[in-house]
């Protein structure tokens, strides 16, 4: 009886080696590889046209033409002012690689209708042509001013950023000049030793004086291209001291205690707010948790010494 149960061990251990093989075996894929083969020989015996465009890449094939025509139709109903806008809500933004004005239309192509049918067909197979309109409307829009959302977003970050970096690099800025370098070198040196959006728009500055810009040009290029307040002042600062010839580190060191108070003030600011802005989650979340805990169980005893002694049924 044992040996008969070893021999049938055996032979399913045997057959399953077996399949084993068969299956990873070159001729299981003969089917697999004829269709390969006949494929490559219906594209070789198609015209060279048609071969030239089957063997361009699928961005460029599909992807470029879509997008391409969701640009077109993003021009013609949209206003026409809105790609300036667009361009300078890049600036803002700091012209993120791969963003333009015709990515930005597409994509507000594409949402609007991607959202639009979404919203209608999920509702039609709910069985409710109400809500399909509803959602139909909601979502369409939402696609179509995401993308102006996501822009608005980047723009407030990069701000915010600037703001906060400016007070330091204008004190690197003073302590430059003060050591003897010029504005264009202490510049530089501010720009390299700094990282972030402030020191990426001062690289452009430099850049734009070396390709011939005049300081003051390349300044007010710098001021048009954010709209942080502080920058715009200090930008106004040394346009006018390089017109009237007032020394530069003197502005500077004026430039620099100023943005220090403003930065203490902003924060004074936001420590002020923070009570009003705690009050609501307070009223709305934490009072309500807090009556149930401590009131609750004394409502619990209450109606249990009510219901003891006869008085509740």
């Amino acid at each position: 009886m044992q040996n008969w149960v070893l021999f049938v061990g055996l032979a399913c251990v045997f057959v399953g080696l077996a399949g084993t093989v068969v299956a990873f075996s070159p001729g299981a894929d003969r089917g697999s590889v004829a269709r390969s083969l006949a494929a490559v020989e219906a594209i070789k015996a198609a015209p060279d046209s048609m071969r030239h465009e089957l063997e361009r890449p699928f961005n460029e094939r599909v992807t470029g033409p879509l997008f391409g025509r969701l640009t077109s139709l993003g021009r013609r109903i949209t206003p026409s002012d809105q790609s300036a806008r667009l361009r300078h809500r890049l600036d803002l933004a700091g012209n993120p690689p791969g963003w333009d004005t015709d990515r930005i239309l597409a994509f507000k192509m594409l949402g609007l209708i991607v959202g639009g049918a979404v919203g209608v067909i999920v509702p039609l197979l709910l069985g409710n042509v109400a809500w399909s309109i509803v959602f139909g409307v909601g979502l369409a829009l939402l696609g179509l001013f995401l993308p102006n959302i996501i822009l608005y977003q980047t723009a407030a970050r990069r701000s915010e950023r600037i703001t906060r970096e400016l007070p330091d690099a204008l004190d690197l800025l003073v302590i430059s000049v003060e050591a003897g370098l010029g504005f264009d070198a202490a510049l530089a040196q501010v720009a390299r030793n700094t990282s972030g959006p402030l020191a990426e728009e001062f690289f452009r500055v430099l850049q734009e004086m070396q390709l011939g810009t005049g300081r003051s040009d390349a300044m007010r290029a710098l001021s048009e291209r954010t709209d942080v307040t502080d920058l715009r002042g200090f930008v106004t600062a040394m346009v006018q001291a390089d017109a009237f010839g007032i020394p530069i580190a003197n502005v500077l060191r004026i430039q620099a205690r100023e943005m220090r108070v403003r930065r203490s003030q902003r924060a004074e600011e936001a420590a002020a707010k923070v009570p009003v802005k705690v009050l609501f989650p307070l009223i709305l979340c934490i009072m309500p948790t807090l009556f149930i805990v401590i009131i609750g169980p004394a409502a619990i005893q209450i109606i249990n010494n009510f219901s003891n002694s006869g008085l509740v049924k």
